[in-house]
């Protein structure tokens, strides 16, 4: 098992990974898991997996677990399921000492996050992420939302868990498509500021894919390794380092919006067409070589993601889509920072990118098949 601290002052904390944990989940969470009872938020894909295994680790050590199991999909991550959230944690009578298990994806790492934030003015949780994309991503670092009307992640807050269980295993039971969705955020680490771990990536993200398990661990051990070290920087995104953690996301996110956040394009996947597009913007712009975006571009298309928006058949134009981009959370005085590259591994902000700019590089990439 790997652990890896992320290191922050009063509020510092273990990613742990292995195959395993689940099973072991009373005996890692020890002390955080206070009273008998114990809150557990999930989805019904989840729970007919992962209920029986968190069960039996709990109750072996004279805890109930007390379960709410929500619909599975991003429109959980909305003002009316955080509501039916709150309510249900007064009636379990969760106190601010207490933790709340969040056992799943991102979707549901993010809702309990955002909860157990507001939940009597702050209690802890407990991440117990099921997809590689939240292992390696939304899992660490204490960004915690639900979505609204105008946007992705617009409201939320920063709220670090008290720990974090990456188990191996539950990889096994994801879907090829979800897997590849959660690469993108494993590959992104090394096209942003790792050229050594872009280059494990070229050779050895196949396997990962195919469920090995020796690579799997390498892959999320390194990305966590990555987030938890920037996250210890930057917190709060306020020095810019963090703010690199969005490649791919401005792009991405307006996609997702423009698909109406459902499952035509997942988040991972709409990442990697944001990774694709901040490439060849970077290009277009003279940052980057044509050589090295299109070679980033052939990695994440190697892995079987998306690399074309045209193949979206989307019924929106380039202004459309930049529209979108208006409501982006970084947003800042009028002016929205792309992460945009100088090479392979080497990202950085780019606070002069003009919106029509954009809206007339997403016209011509609606155009590329």
């Amino acid at each position: 098992m790997a652990v890896i601290p992320v290191a922050l002052a009063g509020r510092s904390y273990e990613v742990r990974v292995g195959s395993g944990l689940l099973a072991d989940v009373a005996g890692q969470c020890g002390k955080l898991l206070r009273k008998q009872r114990v809150p557990i938020v999930t989805d019904s894909n989840v729970a007919g997996l992962w209920r029986d295994t968190v069960a039996t680790s709990l109750e072996a050590a004279g805890k109930e677990p007390r379960w709410l199991v929500l619909d599975p999909g991003e429109g959980a991550k909305s003002w009316r399921v955080l509501e039916r959230v709150m309510d249900w944690l007064l009636d379990e009578e969760v106190e601010r000492g207490d933790h709340i298990l969040a056992l799943g994806g991102g979707v549901i790492g993010d809702l309990t996050g955002f909860a157990a934030s507001i939940m009597k003015r702050g209690c802890g949780f407990v991440q117990l992420p099921t997809t590689l994309l939240a292992q390696v991503d939304s899992s660490v670092g204490g960004k915690t939302a639900i979505n609204t009307s105008a946007g992705k992640n617009l409201v939320g807050a920063f709220h670090q868990p008290g720990l974090v269980l990456a188990d191996l295993a539950t990889l096994d039971t994801l879907p090829v498509r979800e897997t590849r969705a959660g690469y993108a955020e494993v590959i992104k680490y090394g096209i942003l500021g790792d050229r050594a771990f872009f280059d494990w990536c070229e050779t050895e993200g196949p396997k990962v894919m195919a469920g090995d398990k020796a690579a799997q661990d390498y892959a999320v051990t390194e990305s966590v390794k990555a987030k938890a070290r920037i996250v210890a920087e930057d917190e709060r995104e306020t020095t810019g380092a963090r703010a690199l953690l969005n490649l791919g996301h401005t792009f991405g996110h307006a996609l997702e919006a423009e698909t109406g956040f459902s499952d035509r394009l997942l988040h991972g996947e709409g990442v990697a067409l944001g990774m694709v597009l901040a490439a060849r913007y970077s290009a277009r712009r003279g940052y980057i070589s044509e050589a090295d975006g299109e070679r980033v571009v052939a990695a994440i298309g190697a892995s079987g993601l998306p690399i074309s928006i045209a193949a979206l058949g989307m019924d929106a134009d380039g202004r459309k889509l930049a529209n979108h981009m208006l409501h982006d959370k970084k947003m800042d005085s009028g002016t929205l920072p792309f992460v945009l590259l100088r090479g392979v591994g080497e990202a950085f902000l780019d606070k002069q990118v003009a919106l029509d700019d954009i809206a007339h590089f997403l016209d011509e990439q609606l155009k590329t098949a």
